[in-house]
């Protein structure tokens, strides 16, 4: 390592040590031990412009061991992205500052993705390198390589324990993707000790089980060992790479290097000293970086800005000789409003269905219809496409022999395809929807929390959305879920009871711009309502009213819409005025004005009944103390879906009766 090597490598370490003392919180350990690894990668191998952080054909790093964020912080600062200052590095972890505790994607320049949850980035990454197999599949063309990039990703032993690591990895290798680079910085220290008390699995065997070719580089701090790593990994062209890179956690702090207390805990002003003394450092000032190490850095940011600048000379000549792909990338990159439009002016895309049918049904219907509007929708199921209605008719699927496919099989590992749906998002280009049973989205939880949390407008399709599901009984049939989503901020849940509120729910899903969407789709058939309409987008609204102002209010959403009007018909007969309110999205109705929601809820009429074969949970605030709720308080049981419903009180005779109680 020559001497402006070791200063730039240093000069990570120093930032990020005197980053995390003057918070008095953080991680130093990750970005001790792993600095020489991003650096050697961003200083030699990574396409990135600083200049440019969103240029399309970068290749991505995502920091999957998202404690130790002071590690990109300091890199993001030293290759001069955006205008992230030395003070933003002083003000590390503070209230408003630019770096946070843990990097969030959209908050900080150069940010890929939101990371901390460990192992949320090992399956983002694999989302990214299908994202660019998939662009690359539909974009080259001879002599214009558009999109060829690398995804990169950094995690330690915690990110290799979870297990979104094993389904996000497993998949990975199944599809062959080549452009994905795993840096294990091993380290063998987790928070309680060495990972020995519970991790003694031989990794590499492991990820070679999985389809990735392996590496081990035996020193953490030997750039030449690693860059050589990293160039073996880009040659191999069918398989992805995972680089066992044995590091020291904490090194150059000879009090803390090696050992647990390095992991998550300020070094202590002492230590940073004798750190700096160790690694030769010319200052104890904190946050002292030498020019020539500033120099360094600006000057390999100059010559990456020329790796873009090559680009975009091809990029042009590409648009010049294929206008018809020039056009079709501007429709995968230019965002959602001339979509909007088209559909909203498209009376066919909203028309009712002349049948009862399944909401799971009519949303494969839709599915179909947007396939052909919206080139860049790729998604699929957990193994569940039959059930869950989300195949793409006529198109082939996503597969190791056809990354051009849109129709995506995640396999039964529901946690990793959300985050590897995630991740085609973030890459760009892509409108992504992944698919389970709804009861199982207890699986998907995580990484959902993750979407909305990075705004990401990831579409959910969750169906056998109650105790409608009957026979396979409790397990399989949702209660609590609905009110786990709701209570998500920036998520919109949808239950449509029909194919016009089925078609708005995805209306919603595929031209939001910043918050995932969730379809909870049933099982069985559904009547077709005839009051339903485009003010599903509205969340809730009268969808059966009575003349002049009711007494009483029945709110409902999904298959207890039709029931609720029923119960409404037996109600009015006996000379009562009933409103009927559909409840598709809570989410979408609180975001109305208050004009509104009063004209659909009038506070005067305190009698209300919700109606839900699910969670009462979330529905006090609609009913009032007052009001009454025909919901779910059990778990469900076994048997046919007709019979559930009316043994837990799902009948409109029940709702009448409860109406009338209050």
């Amino acid at each position: 390592m020559n001497t402006i090597d070791t200063m730039s490598v240093n000069a990570i370490r120093v930032l990020s040590a005197d980053a995390i003392q003057k918070a008095k919180s953080g991680h130093p350990g990750l970005p001790l031990g792993s600095a020489p690894a991003a650096y050697e990668l961003w200083m030699n191998h990574m396409n990135h412009n600083p200049a440019d952080p969103q240029w399309a054909n970068r290749d991505r790093f995502i920091l999957s061991g998202g404690h130790g964020s002071m590690l990109l912080y300091s890199l993001l600062h030293l290759f001069g992205y955006g205008d992230l200052s030395k003070e933003d590095l002083m003000n590390f972890r503070q209230l408003g500052s630019k770096t946070a505790g843990h990097p969030e994607y959209g908050h900080t320049v150069g940010v890929e993705a939101t990371t901390g949850p460990l192992g949320a980035g090992m399956g983002m990454a694999v989302g990214m390198a299908a994202a660019e197999a998939h662009l690359a599949a539909i974009f080259n063309k001879e002599n214009y390589p558009v999109v060829d990039h690398y995804t990169y990703v950094l995690g330690g032993d915690g990110c290799m324990m979870e297990g979104i690591s094993s389904e996000a990895f497993s998949l990975a290798g199944t599809l062959g993707l080549s452009k994905l680079i795993v840096l294990y910085d091993s380290n063998r220290i987790s928070i309680e000790g060495s990972t020995d008390i519970a991790f003694t699995e031989n990794v590499q065997e492991r990820m070679a089980a999985f389809g990735f070719q392996t590496l081990d580089v035996a020193d953490g701090n030997n750039l030449e060992e690693i860059g050589k790593a990293i160039e073996e990994a880009k040659a191999d062209t069918t398989r992805p790479s995972f680089i066992t890179i044995h590091t020291q956690i904490g090194y150059g702090c000879p009090a803390k290097q090696g050992k647990a207390s390095a992991h998550g805990e300020p070094l202590g002003e002492e230590n940073i000293e004798a750190m700096k003394d160790f690694l030769g450092w010319p200052s104890k000032e904190p946050f002292y970086v030498p020019q020539e190490v500033y120099d360094h850095y600006a000057k390999a940011a100059e010559e990456k800005a020329e790796v873009e600048a090559a680009w975009n000379v091809m990029f042009a000549a590409y648009c010049q000789e294929y206008p018809e792909m020039e056009a079709l990338w501007n429709q995968y990159y230019g965002g959602t409003d001339e979509l909007a439009k088209v559909l909203m002016e498209d009376e066919s895309f909203w028309a009712n269905s002349e049948k009862a049918e399944a909401t799971r049904n009519l949303s494969g219907k839709v599915i179909n219809k947007l396939k052909d509007r919206m080139p860049n929708l790729i998604g699929g199921s957990a193994d569940l496409a039959p059930s869950n209605k989300t195949h793409m008719n006529d198109e082939a699927d996503f597969s190791k022999a056809d990354y051009a496919g849109r129709n995506m099989h995640f396999g039964v590992r529901e946690l990793a395809m959300t985050a590897i749906g995630n991740g085609m998002m973030l890459h760009g280009g892509l409108r992504t929807y992944v698919s389970t049973f709804f009861v199982f989205s207890d699986y998907t939880k995580p990484m959902a929390r993750l979407s909305a949390l990075m705004k990401l407008p990831l579409t959910f399709v969750f169906t056998h959305d109650s105790i409608g599901v009957g026979e396979d009984g409790p397990t399989h049939e949702p209660i609590e879920q609905l009110a786990m989503f709701r209570a998500m901020p920036n998520f919109h849940v949808f239950r449509p009871c029909d194919a016009t509120e089925t078609a708005a729910a995805w209306y919603s899903a595929v031209t939001s711009k910043t918050t995932p969407t969730a379809l909870v789709l049933s099982r069985q058939n559904l009547a077709p309502m005839p009051g339903s309409c485009k003010d599903t987008l509205k969340g809730g609204y009268v969808i059966d009213d009575c003349e002049g102002t009711p007494d009483l209010i029945l709110i409902a959403s999904g298959s207890e819409v039709e029931l609720s009007v029923k119960a409404k018909e037996i109600l009015a007969a006996e000379g009562r005025k009933v409103r009927v309110v559909s409840m598709p999205c809570m989410d979408l109705f609180e975001e109305q004005s208050a004009e509104y929601k009063e004209s659909v809820l009038p506070k005067a009429v305190r009698k209300r009944v919700a109606v839900e074969a699910l969670s009462d949970f979330g529905w006090g605030k609609y009913v009032g103390l007052d009001g009454a709720c025909v919901t779910m308080t059990g778990f469900g049981a076994s048997g046919p879906a007709a019979q559930l419903f009316e043994h837990f009180g799902f009948t409109a005779e029940h709702v009448a009766e409860v109406a009338r109680s209050l």
